[in-house]
């Protein structure tokens, strides 16, 4: 049971994502979540209120099955596959963890000082949670695409305009973590 629960090794999960992405590009598709969210909205009505979401959302049928593998593959991956060991962080990282009033840093994955419901709920977590996903949404209509898009996809088929998203997405990530997380905590 105990190599269930370690993680498949690079030189195997790295030829899998490969290998998808091949047949991906040979079919004339393309990976990323903001589609999925595009056809969800547009198979809920959206295309009445906005032309960006009226299009054939049938034709996009395939890449839900991306949020349904993503759904069943979190579950799977949180109560089969998990590996219950302390993360190994970096020990500066948790002396500046604890300074910003993380308690238990390196025990989960998910820490309850930003995931715990009574932190969600208030109105510090919702302002959080309102103005994270108003900024995610722009971003991601403003770079044409999410993350996963563009870091996958995008680079896999050698587009510029990929590699300047994922450069500035880094860019914002350190932006976020080094100069607006210790002003929101």
């Amino acid at each position: 049971m105990d190599a269930i629960l370690n993680p498949w090794p690079w030189y195997v999960t790295g030829p899998l994502l490969a290998l998808v992405m091949f047949f991906l590009l040979y079919f004339g598709r393309t990976f990323g979540m903001s589609s999925n969210l595009k056809t969800l909205c547009s198979i809920g009505g959206a295309g009445k209120f906005s032309e960006f979401f009226n299009f054939d959302w049938r034709s996009q049928r395939w890449n839900l099955m991306v949020v349904i593998g993503a759904v069943i593959g979190g579950f799977l991956a949180h109560f089969y596959l998990s590996n219950p060991i302390d993360i190994n962080l970096n020990p500066n990282t948790i002396i500046d963890l604890e300074n910003y009033g993380f308690e238990n840093v390196g025990k989960s994955l998910l820490p309850a000082e930003l995931f715990d419901w009574n932190h969600l709920l208030s109105l510090k977590g919702i302002a959080i949670l309102i103005t994270g996903g108003l900024l995610v949404g722009f971003g991601t209509r403003y770079a044409g695409g999410c993350t996963s898009g563009h870091a996958i996809t995008g680079l896999s088929s050698l587009q510029l305009p990929s590699l300047i998203a994922v450069i500035g997405f880094f860019i914002g990530g350190l932006i976020m973590i080094h100069l607006l997380f210790p002003l929101i905590f």
